[in-house]
């Protein structure tokens, strides 16, 4: 089992700035994409961005040129940094990673609990 938790939400002003961390723990063979989701109240969870081990990066449309997503392999923990806030990017956001607990197993979708962010207009 993964075990993955976030941190650094809270309430910003709009314009204003956040940094997401989640932290992946467990009995971990390999974390092969780290990614950050959202769910706003009505809304469908939607991919904000998503890095894979090799470092390569998906930024979902709606938040290129303000958001970068990163991650620390020897920490298992992946940040997205948060720049130019708007109201409509306030959600609970989630961590995900895809990992495997050894060798001869599948990979499987892991999910943090997810941590709100509200952004004030």
């Amino acid at each position: 089992q993964v075990q993955l938790v976030e941190s650094g939400g809270g309430l910003v002003q709009a314009g204003g700035s956040l940094r997401l961390s989640c932290t992946a723990s467990g009995s971990i063979f390999r974390i092969s994409t780290m990614g950050w989701y959202r769910q706003a109240p009505g809304n469908q969870r939607e991919l904000v961005a998503n890095i894979t081990i090799f470092g390569d990066t998906n930024h979902a449309g709606s938040v290129k040129g303000r958001f970068t997503i990163s991650r620390d392999n020897a920490k298992n923990t992946v940040y997205l940094q948060m720049n130019s806030l708007k109201s409509e990017d306030t959600a609970v956001y989630y961590c995900a990673a895809r990992a495997k607990l050894s060798v001869g197993r599948l990979y499987d979708d892991y999910w943090g609990q997810g941590t709100q962010v509200t952004v004030s207009s």
